[in-house]
């Protein structure tokens, strides 16, 4: 969520210009940037707001985003039904409380936690992350004062194609962040990489079950294998947490046989999102611990409801409770049958796409949609000097479709990409428009005399959700 900053306005008028059609007598404007001194009717408020948001993309037509845009009339009735719900308030909404322990259970079996198990609900995979890191960073710590020395060194190791939120929780937790360099040849962690870098202040090592930039999976088992390895010659115990804000989603459908989960005894604790392949509306994550030692007791608070207890963990305090009882209502609606169907129709369709974009001159194929349903690819050396994939990216949105263009993360930052993200609803017909429109917009811009001008101080953009 961007911030902003008091003081910087909109490039507009200082008023909002109110239809004569719904507005009241006389009411023709309504200040920008301060509260009305009136009240109005709500007609004509929601039509206000309804228009400005009708401004927005089309979601359909989003290929940048993760989350999800979309879900069936009978989940929009529940959530209508249930968005008042408080999920910090677990004494006064009790029955939400027991759903939300039972989707963690229902997970910590989907990804073959090996009995008692502990997990939560969170606001996002970010919060999710932060939870995890801060049950690395404590058992750490605990370890090292029990042991007569010094806490102030923790550093985490992860690739510097790693999402920003580790890198957010390593500031606001006084932790050091350790980025592994990444290679177009390894864009992601490796086993290889990642040893030398882990010493005696390491609380944990991150992998990324679907790395943001290529949607590819790092290899969860042989860098799990690699620390088993460590602690075997050098006594070192450091933990494993997976990143699988997408993949924790896909890969127990569509790959079971990858070994990326609670299967590794090294593994302590997986997040994903339920907003993204969890085919939940925006504001919902999930983490869970592979047993409850590797969460410390000292993190979680205790409420107590009808007479029994209730331990909480997290760091936002009131949200909202209807997306937890939109994930059950997933959970029992799809089953695991149905995931695989949705799971793998977002692949046929990356697939498709993908293989469509390989084919096509300009393009050299990173990734093809076949670990979660994203790829990325980028403009081959010497093709054109008369524009580039920002210039595909405009132009594309001509079109309708958004499709970020961006700079590979630090090390090969040199590397401009575009990206397709397949979410439920982006059918093959779609996906045949796209192309089509890709097409289109490659002979457009191939047809210019010469190079388009660019926007000075104008950067590529990056989607990091």
């Amino acid at each position: 969520m961007p911030i902003h900053y008091v003081g910087r306005t909109e490039p507009q008028r200082d008023s909002v210009s109110v239809n004569p059609l719904f507005a009241q007598p006389g009411e023709t404007a309504v200040p920008r940037n301060r509260m009305p001194d009136h009240e109005m009717p709500p007609d004509t408020a929601y039509q206000i707001v309804h228009d400005e948001a009708m401004l927005d993309g089309n979601a359909r037509l989003n290929l940048a985003t993760f989350v999800s845009t979309w879900m069936e009339p009978q989940a929009a009735q529940l959530y209508s039904e249930t968005y008042d719900k408080n999920m910090i308030d677990k004494d006064e909404y009790p029955q939400t409380a027991q759903i939300e322990e039972r989707c963690v259970r229902m997970l910590a079996d989907l990804w073959h936690a090996p009995g008692e198990t502990v997990g939560t609900s969170a606001i996002g995979s970010s919060e999710a992350c932060m939870l995890a890191g801060l049950a690395f960073k404590r058992r750490w710590r605990n370890r090292r004062l029990a042991e007569g020395k010094s806490v102030d060194k923790p550093n985490l190791i992860m690739s510097s194609a790693v999402q920003v939120v580790w890198e957010k929780f390593c500031n606001y937790w006084d932790v050091e962040p350790v980025y592994v360099p990444v290679t177009l040849d390894n864009p992601g962690l490796t086993a290889e990489t990642m040893l030398a870098y882990v010493n005696e202040n390491t609380i944990g090592v991150v992998a990324i079950l679907g790395v943001t930039y290529t949607g590819a999976y790092e290899p969860v088992k042989e860098i799990a294998a690699a620390l088993d390895d460590l602690q075997a010659r050098t006594g070192l115990d450091v933990p494993l947490h997976v990143d699988g804000a997408s993949g924790a989603m896909i890969a127990p459908f569509l790959q079971p046989d990858l070994e990326w989960d609670f299967r590794l005894e090294r593994v302590h604790s997986i997040n994903t999102s339920g907003h993204k392949y969890g085919l939940v509306y925006p504001g919902l994550g999930w983490v869970v611990w592979r047993s409850r030692e590797y969460l410390p007791d000292d993190l979680v608070f205790h409420v107590s409801y009808l007479g029994g207890d209730m331990p909480t963990l997290a760091i936002n305090f009131s949200r909202p409770g209807a997306q937890v009882l939109l994930q059950y209502y997933n959970f029992l609606r799809l089953g695991r049958g149905g995931y695989y169907r949705v799971q793998k129709a977002c692949q046929d369709v990356a697939v498709h796409i993908s293989s469509a974009v390989a084919a096509m001159e300009p393009f050299e194929l990173l990734t093809d949609g076949t670990d979660i349903p994203v790829f990325a690819w980028r403009l081959n050396d010497g093709y054109t000097t008369k524009w580039d994939l920002s210039d595909l990216s405009e132009r594309l949105r001509h079109h309708g479709w958004q499709v970020p263009s961006y700079p590979m993360p630090a090390d090969i930052e040199d590397v401009t990409v575009m990206r397709v993200v397949v979410r439920n609803g982006l059918s093959m017909d779609l996906a045949q428009l796209f192309i089509h429109d890709l097409e289109r917009s490659v002979e457009y811009l191939d047809g210019l005399s010469g190079p388009l001008p660019k926007e000075l101080g104008k950067t590529a953009s990056g989607f990091h959700h």
